[in-house]
């Protein structure tokens, strides 16, 4: 049966940038959200109450997209300045630039193993870089525009790029060619975004529209156009259900794929609505916009149906090979007629937790332990990861902010920067968390489990069928054989 839907609710806002807010990305394995504005910084926030802030400097202009990496252990920038960053999401804010474009740097994305990263620029070109060496790799460069995004493929074969030359182009990795070319004459995408199982592509148009694409046939599946100004950014739902849209009419909007319809506007900031990201378990999203805020919102519709999608959906895909572009047969489109009619909430009337004070701001300067270079270790570096991570959970009182400034101290050994973090640590009132590497562990086993369990519920399904099968030919076998002698 089917649970009814509850409206999102709008459960905190966070104020700290001092200009537009560009970019918002959720941490995939920790309660972490973390933000770029083109007031060059970027800023990290802890989803935990009465938790600081932290803000990275390092940009020398506007940042206009960040991203964590899959695994969690490093996030990703992209800047007006023409470089890309690579840091390490911990108080000690290491950073490295990633210098190849001759332009203003307009995404990042990193493949899903986290060993890639994919850049757009307003140079015309979308460039691949080893995550580890921090160097570049090849050059995608057939547009002849502006490229505003450039976006993975969940399995990491494809990049999908959008540019202002009014294509969206679809790239083979292996072969570094480009095999699609959807063209739209009506106006260009400024944001593009696989769809969780890599079919689909939803744009965001400059033409106030949101179309999806179906890769495997070059087919418009699905346009809504839903918006009255141009749209910025997009976001599936894990579940792939859904499709959350931010625009510069000051909206976001949150349309149900599978019935072809608007489900929800969402009215909270002051003037246009430059990004928007769902969680990675979809229970909160988050919205960015030219107001300088960061909204954070509970989903609360489909609470409990969106969990069996994703069973079904992962079982699928451990089934099942990736889809091919070329090697499946399209399934016919399944057309909607969009509905105009929606929810409309305006979350100024009734907000759960405006009264939570702004977090405090710790200022995190590349000059506490300089850029990292081409000859340093690898950026991941666990401890410190570790050590940030736990600071960023537990929250830090005026006696751990005295730390932080001995632990930012350039002229401190690392040996003692370990063992006051240790003391810091585990001298809190609180008891000590569980380590996210462990919870992660933890996490992935029962997800392995659920996967096992999903694959003998399989089997057990195909034996069954296959003795029904077989039943059946033995029956029509012996009615046969009846019929001969008769």
């Amino acid at each position: 049966m089917a649970t009814a839907l509850e409206d999102p609710i709008l459960i905190r806002h966070f104020k700290g940038h001092k200009d537009a807010v560009t970019c918002v990305a959720f941490n995939p394995t920790t309660r972490g959200l973390a933000t770029a504005s083109l007031d060059r910084f970027l800023m990290i926030w802890n989803l935990k109450p009465n938790s600081k802030a932290f803000r990275f400097v390092g940009h020398l202009e506007g940042v206009t997209s960040v991203q964590f990496s899959p695994d969690g252990h490093l996030l990703a920038s992209a800047s007006q300045d023409r470089t890309a960053r690579l840091w390490i999401p911990c108080i000690h804010g290491e950073s490295t630039p990633l210098k190849g474009h001759t332009a203003a740097v307009r995404s990042v994305n990193f493949s899903f193993d986290s060993q890639f990263l994919a850049t757009a620029s307003n140079d015309k070109s979308v460039k691949v870089w080893s995550v580890y060496s921090q160097r570049l790799l090849f050059t995608l460069s057939q547009h002849t525009h502006w490229v505003r995004c450039a976006k993975y493929s969940p399995d990491g074969r494809l990049i999908v790029s959008c540019s202002e030359d009014k294509t969206v182009k679809i790239w083979d990795i292996r072969n570094k060619t480009c095999i699609d070319n959807i063209i739209d004459h009506e106006g260009f995408a400024n944001y593009v975004d696989f769809s969780p199982d890599g079919t689909c592509v939803a744009c965001a148009g400059s033409d106030h529209t949101v179309k999806i694409w179906d890769i495997r046939i070059n087919k418009l599946l699905q346009q809504h156009k839903v918006h009255r100004a141009g749209v910025n950014y997009t976001s599936f739902h894990p579940s792939g259900n859904y499709l959350i849209t931010a625009s510069n009419d000051g909206t976001v909007k949150i349309m149900d794929l599978l019935g072809g319809r608007l489900l929800y506007t969402l009215h909270g900031h002051e003037g246009p609505v430059l990004s928007v990201a769902f969680s990675k378990s979809g229970e909160t999203f988050a919205s960015g916009g030219m107001d300088a805020q960061v909204l954070l919102w509970k989903t609360n519709f489909d609470i409990f149906e969106y969990k069996k999608v994703l069973r079904k959906h992962m079982r699928r895909i451990c089934a099942d090979e990736p889809p091919h572009l070329l090697d499946i047969y399209p399934r016919s489109p399944h057309r909607h007629d969009a509905k105009s009619q929606s929810v409309e909430i305006n979350p100024s009337y009734d907000v759960t937790d405006m009264q939570t004070f702004d977090p405090p701001v710790v200022d995190i300067s590349p000059s506490s332990s300089g850029s990292l270079t081409k000859s340093s270790p690898p950026l991941v570096h666990p401890s410190k990861y570790q050590e940030g991570m736990n600071m960023q959970q537990d929250g830090m009182n005026n006696k751990d902010l005295q730390q932080h400034s001995v632990l930012s101290s350039p002229r401190t050994s690392r040996k003692k920067m370990e063992d006051e973090s240790k003391y810091i640590v585990h001298t809190m009132d609180e008891p000590v968390s569980v380590s996210p590497v462990l919870t992660n562990a933890l996490e992935h086993i029962v997800e392995q489990l659920d996967v096992l369990t999903l694959t003998v519920s399989i089997l057990e399904q195909r034996l069954t069928l296959t003795e029904d099968k077989l039943k059946e030919c033995l029956e029509n076998q012996e009615k046969m054989l009846l019929s001969v002698r008769h």
